[in-house]
């Protein structure tokens, strides 16, 4: 299996299984103009689809589902469509628009499924500097196989995914994920964030600068995000796992994991959140 490891943008547009080495998760983005189409066949892999800008119609199981509508990923929350395995699609860009396409390997199949902004929650996370507004429009509780999809923004000078966690065993309070991080920035020509995914048992320690458009693969390791100052950090993760139950449990690094007990008297950052569920003006 591949360790941690980020991939800057102009050096990746899809990440399948066998790229990252491992079995389940991938990722890809279409950039696409207005009036492009693109279809998927019918195999082994559930999707979920998420238009980062622009608007689409997806074409499946003899529907059409028109979706999205942001201008970009800090302006509303977004749709997802969930297709399952054997389900061919067809999708057509409305206008300009930027589609990420999560999968998963899946042995079961399930139902087309619409998230729409309204069944999300504007949720904040965290406390203080480590404050962060989360929605997840596939969570452990949706009719889906393996994957897992989330939305996490983050304002500039925060941490996020803190403290350090992991996904990396199948046991009490933790299970094994796969999980790919896809970057974007509120100022993709000068924005930046820090990426951090470490192990002290496999004496490894990754600390990488991170720009608009990179991606990071997360096999194993402990792992955090933190914003530059005054560049707010989108990020979409994909993960999916082996184990029969669907969930999102992660152990925490024990040396950093009373740091959270401080939020409840920690001031709270007033700008989460800071996405609205749909954009002005929409």
């Amino acid at each position: 299996m591949t360790q941690p490891q980020i991939i800057t943008r102009g050096n990746w547009r899809k990440v399948t299984p066998e790229d990252a080495g491992w079995q389940f998760s991938g990722l890809e983005i279409a950039q696409l103009s207005a009036g492009e189409a693109i279809t998927f066949e019918a195999d082994a892999l559930e999707r979920a689809f998420v238009p980062l800008s622009g608007k689409v119609t997806v074409e499946v199981a003899g529907e059409t589902y028109e979706i999205g509508g942001r201008a970009s990923v800090f302006d509303g929350l977004g749709y997802t469509l969930y297709v399952p395995r054997d389900t061919a699609v067809r999708v057509v860009a409305l206008d300009d628009a930027e589609l990420a396409i999560a999968s998963s390997v899946a042995e079961k199949k399930y139902e087309v499924r619409l998230v729409t902004p309204d069944d999300l929650s504007v949720e904040s996370r965290g406390g203080g500097n480590a404050s962060r507004q989360v929605s997840t429009p596939i969570p452990p509780d949706f009719p889906a196989d393996r994957l897992l999809v989330v939305e996490v923004w983050t304002p500039g000078g925060n941490w996020s995914s803190y403290p350090p966690h992991k996904h990396e065993v199948d046991r009490e309070g933790e299970s094994q994920l796969e999980e790919i991080y896809y970057y974007r920035l509120r100022d993709p020509e000068n924005g930046w964030a820090v990426q951090r995914a470490y192990s002290p048992e496999r004496d490894f320690d990754l600390t990488e600068t991170v720009r608009d458009g990179d991606v990071c693969l997360l096999p194993w390791a402990y792992h955090t995000t933190v914003a530059a100052h005054g560049h707010d950090l989108y990020y979409l993760n994909v993960l999916a796992g082996g184990a029969e139950g669907r969930t999102l449990q992660a152990c925490q690094d024990p040396a950093l994991a009373e740091t959270q007990n401080d939020w409840a008297t920690a001031q709270a950052d007033e700008r989460v959140p800071f996405v609205p569920r749909y954009p002005e003006n929409s």
